[in-house]
């Protein structure tokens, strides 16, 4: 409970209309969750707008609302506040109600395109190798020490954002490592937290179902920089052609990786093979359980970060030597087998393209790779061809197959995809629209010692179809066709 003074601390407020000495019991944005002493704050979201909810919101006992705009008739039970930008106001709201957990805790945000799982992933298992109590908001799963919690967004509403902070303090947590998307970016999730750093790790095509324009998403990234303050940190991959971009009007201390340009942290791939990668860093030579060059990028951010945070970089190394990366992400699944078969997130053209590079470059004699790739749908349309030609390019056989069609017909999203493929590739590609009856015809297709990539959807245990999520993990299907084919 605070009063709705203190609540508003720091928000851009335009107009108020009632008493400010309210006491508060709750804040909410979702109309159906107010309660007798609620904050209701109106949202234009993407699918509706809070603002036609606000009368249900004071019938239903909130106190005060947060708007951009009054509605024509307003209570005398409430207080009215105007807002420019009720989204962004939420953040600050949320953070002042919970009494600004995330300046109670070192707080990293991680953001790219790609790696951004990896990253936060191997922070939170680093950290907490090295005896710290951690927490992880992430695509995959929000932990709290041991603790696992569901994650439905890759970075959270402001409001669940600050009670899991307020649980990891409440946990004796120091240390938070978070996802940050652009989509938390523009709507304003991220507002009110404070960070100690930020890491970006590259930036291709993806989400331009939201964003519209290719830039439109550049900004959305470097939105998360630019309100970094001067005691923060902010590293970035040098060798992207946008991260330098990501710290042109940032506070923070600028540092930057690469393993290709002049960096602050550098590293060079001495073995890059299906065992691991072998990287040299600074002065030291160190195995890493991860494999593929993308994952050496991932390392090196990790390891930038942690000596950022004041650890000792030979323990750094050595912690992070021993670590597996992030579920789903290029994860063999029965290793040994009588073939290699990899279960990987990537669901963009880059993603794509890097995972059946670093497959290609294992290659030592004539192994077939056979990838399983679909698309989601209600996404970004125009990076359905791209995906089709980035996997026609770098394997020997192709299953175009559904992956989360949602509400659109995955006949159709096929289909778009198959616009990416020349006619002379169009030999070697199959469609199946079931998801297991493609991963099983790979299977089948498989040769002694070739290489299978199922793409998309990595660490997901569900296939989203007409608004029903239907149990599906990749992986389990993987690992039962293997054993069908094991003889």
């Amino acid at each position: 409970m605070a009063e709705l003074k203190d609540i508003l601390y720091r928000v851009n407020i335009t107009s108020t209309s009632g008493s400010m000495d309210v006491e508060v019991k709750s804040v909410c944005f979702d109309s159906r969750k107010v309660k007798p002493g609620s904050l209701f704050v109106a949202i234009k979201g993407t699918q509706s707008d809070g603002h036609v909810f606000i009368e249900k919101a004071v019938a239903s006992g909130a106190v005060a609302v947060i708007a951009e705009k009054l509605p024509d008739s307003i209570s005398e039970v409430a207080t009215y506040v105007t807002v420019k930008d009720s989204a962004h106001a939420l953040g600050i709201i949320a953070s002042n109600f919970y009494g600004n957990p995330s300046s109670k805790l070192k707080v990293v945000g991680v953001t790219g395109t790609n790696g951004k799982t990896t990253v936060a992933t191997l922070l939170f298992k680093l950290f907490s190798s090295m005896g710290y109590r951690c927490g992880l908001l992430s695509t995959v799963v929000n932990k709290i020490v041991d603790n696992d919690l569901q994650s439905t967004h890759t970075t959270p509403d402001p409001i669940q954002i600050n009670e899991l902070m307020v649980e990891m303090l409440n946990a004796n947590c120091t240390h938070c490592f978070m996802e940050v998307s652009s989509h938390a970016v523009a709507q304003g999730r991220i507002e009110g937290i404070h960070f100690v750093g930020a890491l970006f790790t590259n930036i291709t095509h993806d989400h331009l179902d939201y964003h519209r324009t290719f830039e439109s998403y550049i900004r959305a990234k470097k939105g998360f920089f630019d309100g970094l303050s001067s005691d923060a940190f902010a590293l970035v991959n040098v060798d992207d052609k946008r991260g330098m971009v990501m710290l042109q009007n940032t506070k923070a201390k600028k540092y930057s990786y690469g393993l290709k340009k002049m960096s602050d942290f550098k590293a060079k791939i001495i073995t890059n093979s299906i065992q691991g990668l072998e990287l040299e860093i600074g002065d030291r030579t160190v195995w890493f359980k991860l494999i593929g060059d993308f994952n050496a990028y991932n390392l090196l951010t990790v390891y930038g970060a942690a000596c950022l945070l004041g650890e000792d970089s030979e323990t750094v190394l050595m912690k992070l030597s021993a670590l597996n990366g992030a579920p789903g992400r290029f994860e063999l699944v029965m290793p040994g087998a009588k073939f290699t078969a990899i279960v990987d997130y990537a669901h963009t053209p880059d993603a794509l393209k890097n995972v059946l590079e670093t497959i290609t470059n294992f290659r030592t004699g004539q192994e077939q790779v056979i990838a399983v790739v679909g698309c989601g749908g209600d996404r970004d349309r125009t990076k359905r061809p791209l995906m089709a030609a980035v996997a026609c390019k770098y394997s020997n056989k192709i299953i175009f197959t559904s992956d989360n069609p949602r509400s659109e017909d995955p006949v159709e999203i096929i289909k778009e995809m198959q616009q990416g493929v020349s006619p002379a590739d169009s030999k070697k590609t199959l469609v199946m629209v079931d998801r297991e009856e493609a991963i099983k015809t790979a299977c089948m297709l498989a040769k002694e010692k070739d290489i299978i990539l199922v793409a998309g959807k990595g660490h997901e245990n569900y296939q989203e179809i007409k608004g029903v999520k239907y149990p599906f993990d990749d992986k389990e299907v993987v690992m039962r066709m293997l054993k069908m084919f094991a003889n």
